[in-house]
């Protein structure tokens, strides 16, 4: 196109109003040049180069009115070459639709023109399916028989041939559809039904894929070839997919489960044990046969060997977690779980195998039993043993307080000690609950620990009340036994025994302090049956000691002898008591008999008129200090553990001659015996008689105003056990010459 024509379409641009932009662009422009001037011109001086600031502007605003030109005329060329370019788009785009236009119409006149040959293209397209119907007519006829005969190679287990003619009548179809579209001619209608009963075929034979492994592993193969085949081929659209390899693998894991754990019952109480062992027997079976057997016949990513074993671990896990939400379990099914579940099932004999190879992968396993399971099997295994010890406990006791009353004398030993059975059966009981329970856990171990020193308490506990009854029925003479005393020495070698072998029921040093209750017990026993043997003791010895001190007494030692000789008699059975039981008590005895001395010197009943009495009583107990200690060390009594040195402390105090040195006796007195009261000496001192008020107060003085005495950890109680007598009230008279 050339210039004239270009010119002619190009649009004639009219001026139009002035934009109001401008405008405010030319005002801004003039204020600020107003401004600009304002600021330069300020001073005077600066008029001076006024002429030049004014050529400068000229020709800068000449400069800047030729750029704007040149812009402005750029852009106007460009808008009028872009307004040319729009105008042949426009003639082209009307040019298009007229030729649509035209296209539109001569497509509407051959349609038109083809529709009295449509039934004539139905017709050409049923000629072609007859034609190819036609061709696949005789397999059509066949299908029917080949259907019989498939059905007849799955009644035979054939699974590959029946495999074979199920997709061969399946392609049959297939082809049918790919001509008919999606018609369903009646000959194909028991195919689905053929290929499920082959898959169901296959699904029992996989079920029973360690039975087949050892009598017919071809068959089995087969099974897992058929399934494998058809879970790898495609689906042609429309049919459902069926994944004949899940199904075998469940088919696998629900034969083995059912072959070990489908029963539903559970097992009988008792009857646990063998459930157990029978299964210890036959899971290692299974796992031999699935490694040695099913895994040759199975492709490698089925990992049969790790679902065998995951599938009886599952198992048996679910079937003890039914086991244990149904009635409580006895002692000994529990123990027989919590024991196999620990230690049979996860040793070398089963799990923990060392013939079963990595690909079992056991240590992925869950735990067989859960920490909640084994608390609670742990709870029920030690709250049965805790009632039957109890009830063996209370038997062993029931046998021993029977044997108290009998008309012969305890049993003895070969070294002649009396002896029960009963510390020993106890002990064993106890002591053999502890290991049993070793054997499964240390938790459960502690558990039986505790639970036998706590039954152990209660034994004591009521061994001690039967023994009260024992003496009280004794003493009243509601049930009198023939050989009380020997008894009670009987129940100190029950209690030495068990303090003995108590230590047996301890785990470790840390847990000694479990230990205190149950020796504080012992020792509580202990001095309760020492105390009854001392009572009994007492009753014999209380007649004699009525008569002492006496005038008889300061004259002739037969009341002490008598004394002695009774003690002798009735002590002559504590050495069948074991040591070190029979110092303690050969000690105690010997302290009872000195307090009961001691109790007699202090009723007041004697009072010496003189010299020679008090010289006397002096002597008198000097040598009934030797006869006490003559008799306890022939019975045995270590002589550091005596009491009568007491009597010769006293003896002093009446010996002496000068009252003026009787304050310093009394300090004496005070050292040797810090729990000598002012009573206690003020008995003592009427004893003696022969003093003024003024000499026993001097005398009292030193009691109040001497040295406190040493301490001595080892010295024992002796006249804070001796009821003192009440004080005499003051009086005129003296008091040595009113006896």
């Amino acid at each position: 196109m050339d210039s004239a024509a270009k010119d002619e379409m190009q649009p004639t641009l009219s001026p139009g109003p002035e934009w109001p932009e401008q405008e405010r662009a030319e005002r801004l422009a003039r204020g600020a040049a107003l401004k600009w001037a304002s600021g330069i011109f300020y001073r005077p001086e600066q008029l001076a180069r006024l002429g030049q600031y004014h050529s400068r502007e000229v020709q800068r605003t000449c400069s800047l009115e030729a750029r704007l030109k040149s812009v402005m005329q750029s852009y106007l060329e460009g808008v009028q070459t872009g307004v040319w370019q729009l105008a042949r788009a426009l003639e082209a785009v009307q040019e298009t639709r007229e030729a649509l236009n035209q296209a539109r119409g001569f497509l509407q006149g051959v349609s038109q023109a083809s529709q009295p040959l449509q039934p004539l293209q139905e017709q050409v397209a049923q000629h072609k399916q007859l034609q190819a119907l036609s061709q696949l007519l005789p397999r059509l006829r066949a299908v029917p028989a080949a259907v019989a005969h498939t059905e007849t190679l799955i009644d035979a287990q054939q699974f590959l041939e029946a495999y074979v003619s199920l997709r061969e009548l399946e392609q049959l179809r297939e082809d049918t559809w790919a001509l008919l579209g999606v018609l369903e001619l009646p000959v194909f209608q028991r195919l689905d039904l053929l290929a499920e009963a082959l898959g169901q075929a296959v699904e029992a034979a996989a079920g029973t894929a360690g039975k087949l492994a050892r009598e017919d592993p071809a068959l089995l193969v087969a099974a897992v070839r058929v399934a494998e085949v058809e879970t790898g081929r495609t689906n042609p659209p429309g049919q459902a997919l069926r994944d004949w390899r899940q199904r075998c693998l469940r088919a696998l894991q629900e034969g083995l489960e059912q072959a070990h754990f489908g029963s539903p019952l559970l097992p009988a109480p008792g009857a646990l044990a063998g459930w157990l062992e029978a299964l210890r027997v036959a899971l290692p079976v299974e796992l031999a046969t699935a490694e040695a057997l099913v895994a040759p016949c199975c492709p490698p990513h089925y990992n049969v060997v790790q679902l065998w074993a995951h599938t009886l671990h599952s198992g048996l896990r679910r079937s003890l977690q039914h086991l244990l939400t149904g009635p409580e379990l006895g002692a000994a099914d529990a123990f027989t779980l919590l024991h196999w579940a620990l230690h049979v099932y996860l040793g070398q004999e089963m799990m923990g195998s060392l013939e079963l190879g990595p690909e079992a992968d056991v240590s992925q396993l869950e735990p067989l039993l859960t920490l909640e399971n084994i608390e609670q099997l742990e709870a029920t295994f030690v709250a049965n043993v805790q009632a039957n010890v109890a009830q063996w406990l209370q038997n062993a006791l029931d046998e021993e307080v029977a044997e108290w009353g009998r008309k012969q004398e305890p049993n003895t030993d070969s070294s002649g000690s009396y002896y029960s059975p009963s510390p020993a059966i106890v002990m064993q009981i106890l002591e053999e609950n502890i290991r049993v329970a070793s054997r499964v856990s240390e938790s459960l171990q502690r558990r039986v620990q505790g639970m036998a020193l706590s039954e152990l308490g209660v034994f004591l506990r009521s061994f001690s009340d039967a023994l009260i009854r024992f003496s009280r029925d004794h003493l009243r003479g509601e049930a009198v036994a023939p050989h009380y005393v020997p008894y009670l020495l009987a129940t100190l070698n029950h209690q030495s025994a068990l303090s003995s072998s108590v230590s047996v029921l301890q785990l470790d040093e840390a847990a000694s302090g479990a230990l205190a209750p149950l020796e504080a017990a012992l020792d509580d026993l202990q001095r309760r049956i020492c105390r009854l043997v001392l009572e009994a003791l007492l009753a014999e010895l209380q007649p004699l000691f009525a008569a002492l001190p006496s005038r008889r007494w300061l004259s002739s030692p037969e009341l002490l002898e008598s004394v002695c000789k009774r003690t002798e008699r009735f002590c002559r059975d504590f050495w069948r008591v074991r040591n070190p039981t029979v110092q303690v008590l050969l000690a105690e005895a010997e302290r009872a008999v000195v307090l009961q001395y001691l109790r007699a010197l202090m009723q007041g009943r004697l009072v010496c008129r003189g010299a020679d009495e008090r010289t006397q009583a002096a002597e008198r107990l000097e040598h009934d200090a030797a006869q006490l200690r003559q008799l306890f060390l022939g019975l045995g009594l270590e002589e550091s553990a005596h009491c009568a040195p007491v009597l010769l402390a006293l003896r002093k105090l009446l010996k002496l001659h000068d009252p003026a040195l009787l304050g310093l006796e009394v300090a004496c007195l005070r050292q040797q015996f810090p729990d000598v009261s002012e009573d206690h000496v003020s008995a003592l001192l009427d004893l003696r008689g022969g003093l003024s008020q003024e000499q026993r107060l001097a005398a009292l003085s030193f009691l109040k105003a001497g040295p406190p005495p040493s301490p001595c950890p080892d010295r024992r109680a002796l006249f804070s056990l001796v009821p003192a007598p009440a004080p005499a009230l003051a009086s005129c008279l003296r008091s040595g010459f009113c006896a």
